[in-house]
């Protein structure tokens, strides 16, 4: 069960690896809270995996260098948000990110029925949505 996945994620992180619990952390019911951990390292399983729940692991990094190198350092890349007051950067940034969709300054999920949906590594197969869904469910044929 997912509910299963995140307590346990968040649990051993915390209870094991040393990350700090600063709100949630718990569920009732079927439904977990909120969760928000700090001293996050590299190579917890809270950062190494994909949960699909509401558990942010924080880490926190010297640089935009070495937030792309973390970011990176993933099997995984859906999506990525970048948050800056410099849109520039922020575009520079999201160019050297591997990820299926970039986000500057802007929500990481935006359904938006025009544009392809969908990552990149481990993250998903293919996209759905807009003109590539067309190309990804279809093969295109010459008869004469």
């Amino acid at each position: 069960m997912q509910l299963d996945k995140i307590w346990a994620c968040v649990d051993e992180s915390v209870f094991a690896e040393g990350a700090k619990l600063k709100c949630g952390g718990k569920h009732e019911g079927l439904c977990y809270y909120p969760t928000v951990l700090t001293n996050v390292k590299d190579r917890m399983r809270v950062r190494t995996e994909e949960i699909f729940g509401p558990a942010v692991p924080i880490l926190t990094v010297k640089d935009a260098e070495e937030a792309v190198r973390v970011a990176d350092n993933s099997p995984y890349g859906l999506s990525s948000g970048i948050i800056t007051q410099d849109f520039e950067k922020g575009l520079e940034i999201s160019e050297r990110l591997e990820t299926g969709m970039a986000h500057i300054n802007d929500s990481i999920l935006d359904d938006e029925l025009r544009v392809s949906f969908g990552g990149v590594k481990e993250s998903g197969w293919g996209r759905h949505g807009g003109f590539a869904a067309m190309e990804e469910f279809t093969e295109v044929r010459w008869k004469t």
